[in-house]
């Protein structure tokens, strides 16, 4: 009898704890690119850049305006008025080179090593003004 209320007990318990894990909402994702991919950032495009903070970049490839969210802390990023872009493996294998806020992809400089981009996002004009007016770094693209 005994092993027949420890059987009921091991399939009744689990069953009992579903309910409370349903109601846990999904994390997540680690990334959320940006799509359709015609919209991601072409570094190949890029007019004007501007470091803002150690987290975030920014950059205008004509019209369109990015915000670049970085997934560590790069207090070096844009020293000596360089920055580079670079879109993930499989991006730049199919001839995008397209920074869309996808695993793989970076920003690095002569003096920051390559930072791993978390996010890739358009912005608006004014938004961008109100964001470069505080960055600290800033350059062009040939």
């Amino acid at each position: 009898m005994k092993s027949m209320t420890a059987l009921l007990l091991a399939v009744l318990l689990p069953a009992a704890a579903s309910p409370g894990l349903a109601a846990t909402p999904p994390r997540p994702p680690a990334y959320t690119p940006l799509r359709p991919v015609s919209e991601c950032l072409r570094p190949d495009r890029i007019n004007e850049w501007h470091v803002v903070d150690p987290h975030t970049v920014i950059a205008r490839t004509g019209p369109n305006r990015y915000l670049v969210k970085l997934r560590t802390r790069c207090p070096r990023l844009g020293i000596g008025q360089s920055l580079r872009f670079q879109a993930n493996p499989s991006n730049r294998t199919v001839g995008m080179g397209a920074l869309c806020g996808e695993a793989g992809e970076t920003v690095a400089s002569r003096d920051q090593a390559p930072c791993p981009v978390q996010s890739v996002a358009k912005i608006d004009k004014a938004r961008f003004d109100r964001l470069s007016a505080k960055a600290t770094r800033h350059g062009t693209q040939p």
